[in-house]
């Protein structure tokens, strides 16, 4: 396949992956009111399914590396779309929620390996200047999994079963199966390392202590110190990896990344503002539907606008980043993002739908130019030999900060109710919570503010225009 073919053909056939896992996770938020009606549980409680996929996403995500350099990307992927489509199915037959919870699991799993190989694949095979109009490719047909799941999983829970969300991944996961098939490249690496083991176990461990630990704090689904128990013991295990790390030369998880500036950028400061953002797609569905009497049909229709702001962004994301650089615009869109967070809490029952849905269309807008800046601008100083590890950890936190993202937004609202001496989520329950994600997105500007100037210059061409024409004698 020529270079030009494929810059465009392999972004499109991961996209169909994540369109896939992009459809789901947004068909699943509009519908967790009626799911958790359904199974006789809270909403707050029920957010499991959405934490729990995400957490085995984080856990699994560190052997999508080894795996693909071992077996071949192609047939990793593969696998990995049987693996998530079958956990779909699962998802539509559960009875309750611990099945549901533990389909979801099952889920994450292939999700891990899906998505992150598939880009692992773009990343090996795409020129480097040519990686931000592959980007483009790789999100755009992947948004419009946002932009369907909303009104579609409103629309099914409606004038449907709540079940059938899950069994739409089936043809999709059958045509994702047969163009992988067709023209993905089975490409791994030469070298292969071997598989730390010992440091896996112990970042899984300190994953689930950390992560459920902090899930469940203050909820009374589990004992106080039971809690207490998970929180301790996943500090000691991801003190434990520190430990670990210092004595091998392949790590699971390379912490030494962090050395590369626009990378520790991207991880640091990309995950604070991604759990700001993990939470919005929890809090509106639940604030519409439970706080404002909205139907989920019609919730739906106005949750998708965020995506539907993220498409019309990416058609010139490539552009936009070309004229003002990388760090101007995660700086100053970091502000603009933290502002239509916050601004959610001004939403009542009284807010027009229009205003609701331009609003959130217009922060979408932003919104997704501040990932296309982020998962790009990530790899700039990445020699090629260390990307396989570098895309592993980006994708462990990145799912890890979506996932604590959710479980922020619960917590505040059980917060909020607990402070109220409330039982049922009223329609003033939910404006401490976007304020709270607001600020916590707004922790992210320090580690942007401190990118040198011309950070990804090579993948922007922002310098390299300036530079052409100083030396033809224009104006800089």
């Amino acid at each position: 396949m020529p270079v030009s073919s494929r810059s465009v053909v392999v972004p499109l056939i991961v996209a169909c992956a994540l369109f896939m896992e992009q459809l789901d996770s947004s068909i699943i938020a509009t519908a967790l009111p009626m799911i958790a009606k359904s199974l006789h549980t809270s909403p707050l409680h029920l957010n499991l399914a959405i934490t729990s996929y995400m957490f085995s996403l984080a856990v699994f995500i560190p052997l999508s590396g080894w795996v693909a350099d071992r077996f071949g990307a192609r047939t990793v992927f593969r696998s990995a779309i049987v693996v998530f489509t079958l956990g779909s199915v699962l998802c539509g037959f559960s009875q309750n929620m611990g099945e549901l919870v533990a389909a979801r699991i099952l889920q994450g799993a292939g999700g891990a390996m899906m998505v992150p190989v598939g880009r692992l694949v773009m990343l090996r095979t795409v020129p480097r200047n040519e990686l931000v109009n592959a980007m483009a490719w790789l999100t755009t047909p992947a948004l419009i999994g946002p932009v369907l799941g909303p009104p579609l999983g409103g629309f099914i829970v409606t004038y449907a079963s709540w079940r059938w969300i899950f069994f739409v991944n089936v043809p999709i996961g059958i045509l994702g199966l047969v163009l992988a098939t067709l023209l993905i490249p089975n490409v791994r690496e030469t070298n292969k390392e071997p598989l730390d083991l010992r440091g896996f176990i112990l970042m899984a461990l300190a994953l689930s202590g950390l992560v459920f630990g902090f899930e469940t704090i203050g909820r009374g689904m589990l004992p106080d110190a039971m809690v207490i128990g998970l929180l301790v013991g996943g500090a000691v295990c991801l003190g434990l990896y520190f430990l670990h790390v210092r004595g091998i030369e392949h790590p699971i998880i390379d912490l030494g990344l962090a050395r590369y500036q626009t990378y520790r950028a991207t991880i640091t400061g990309g995950s604070l503002f991604r759990i700001g953002i993990g939470a919005l797609p929890f809090l509106l569905p639940i604030m519409l539907q439970i706080g404002f009497g909205i139907s989920a049909a019609s919730s739906g229709l106005i949750t998708f606008a965020s995506a539907a702001g993220a498409v019309f962004m990416k058609v010139s994301a490539a552009r936009i980043i070309r004229i003002f650089g990388f760090k101007p615009i995660l700086v100053v869109n970091t502000v603009i993002n933290v502002v239509f967070l916050a601004g959610c809490a001004f939403f009542t029952p009284g807010t027009s739908h229009t205003a609701i849905f331009l609003f959130l269309l217009i922060g979408g807008f932003f919104r997704s130019l501040q990932f296309t800046a982020l998962n790009t601008v990530a790899y700039a100083e990445m020699p090629a030999t260390l990307i396989s590890r570098a895309n592993t950890l980006y994708s462990m936190l990145q799912q890890l900060a979506l996932s604590l993202g959710v479980a922020v937004g619960a917590l505040l609202l059980n917060l909020t109710m607990t402070l109220k001496g409330g039982a049922e989520l009223g329609p003033t329950d939910f404006w401490p919570a976007y304020i709270g994600i607001g600020l916590l997105a707004l922790l992210s500007l320090p580690s942007f503010m401190m990118l040198p100037a011309n950070a990804g210059a090579e993948m922007s061409g922002h310098v390299t225009t300036t530079i052409a024409r100083t030396k033809h004698g224009d104006p800089a």
